[in-house]
């Protein structure tokens, strides 16, 4: 993986029992309300991803481009699979997929 190795995350649910997440890491722009907003909805699944700030573009947004095949951000990536984007991760929540890929 290209993007480094981005940590798991873990916490402790309502039973006392420590849970797993999978990793994520997102590609962000620090003014970007897309982002933040991606941002936010992993938060609220107590998930805090590896961002990579391309606000100067650099290697970091060329290697965003060859993991994703995009240029927009945030591109984001859960245990290494790309999701897509911000619209793209609010569709996999509606749908009900995207806890089952967190809790990989």
């Amino acid at each position: 993986m290209k993007g480094g190795v981005a940590a798991r995350t873990a916490y402790m649910d309502g039973n006392d029992k420590e849970t797993i997440l999978a990793r994520v890491e997102m590609y962000s722009k620090s003014t970007c309300p897309y982002c933040i907003r991606a941002t936010e909805l992993l938060a609220s699944k107590g998930v805090r991803p590896d961002l990579y700030v391309i606000d100067a573009g650099g290697p970091k947004r060329d290697e965003m481009i060859e993991r994703s095949g995009r240029m927009t951000v945030p591109q984001i990536f859960i245990d290494g699979r790309h999701v897509g984007g911000c619209d793209d991760l609010f569709a996999l929540e509606r749908s009900g997929k995207l806890d089952g890929l967190l809790a990989a």
